[in-house]
């Protein structure tokens, strides 16, 4: 059985940060025209960057959630960014942004099809519902993620607060697949 290595890419880095002071978002509005604002929908400011490409939410409690960076430093660089942007713009921000990541999401190729039936039997922790939904759902343990395994072999990682969880996530269900010989390779 050739044993390939999972092809594993982060999609998505959420990101929540503060800075422990109000902030007027009417004053931002005017400062950047190009940030979306509408209270009257939702009560947080958008503020989107080109690089790295992400969206910030900011609300007037100084709190935000950044969305969209592909890494943990893309996302922490992110938030520092617009931080340092709004100071150059004029908005007075006393201190630095607390950064805390809050969700990753990764999606993965284990490079064989998995059998799903036997995979729902034999993995703890899991719910396949075919009419329901085409994917094992699995969740782990150590690392706290959850894992959508397809039968085509790839899989979505969700619920890792660090980049290592994602690639521990992976290898684990990989490894797991593995050695309960749930993996079918094309020879």
């Amino acid at each position: 059985m050739p044993q390939t290595k999972p092809i594993i890419s982060i999609e998505n880095v959420v990101a929540s940060a503060s800075v422990d002071q109000k902030i007027d978002l009417n004053v931002i509005t005017q400062t950047f025209p190009d940030v979306e604002y509408h209270p009257e929908q939702f009560p947080g400011l958008v503020f989107r960057i080109k690089s790295p490409k992400t969206a910030t939410l900011i609300f007037s409690s100084g709190k935000m959630v950044c969305t969209g960076a592909k890494s943990e430093e893309q996302s922490i660089a992110a938030v520092r960014t617009v931080v340092q942007k709004l100071r150059k713009g004029g908005i007075k921000i006393k201190k630095d942004a607390v950064i805390t990541i809050q969700n990753m999401v990764a999606s993965a190729n284990l490079g064989g099809k998995i059998h799903l039936e036997q995979a729902a039997r034999s993995l703890p922790r899991s719910m396949y519902e075919p009419e329901q939904f085409p994917g094992l759902i699995h969740r782990m343990i150590d690392p706290k993620t959850v894992l959508l395994l397809f039968a085509s072999g790839k899989l979505v990682c969700t619920g890792a607060k660090k980049e290592s969880d994602v690639y521990r996530s992976v290898h684990n269900v990989h490894t797991l697949l593995e050695e309960k010989e749930l993996m079918v390779y094309d020879s």
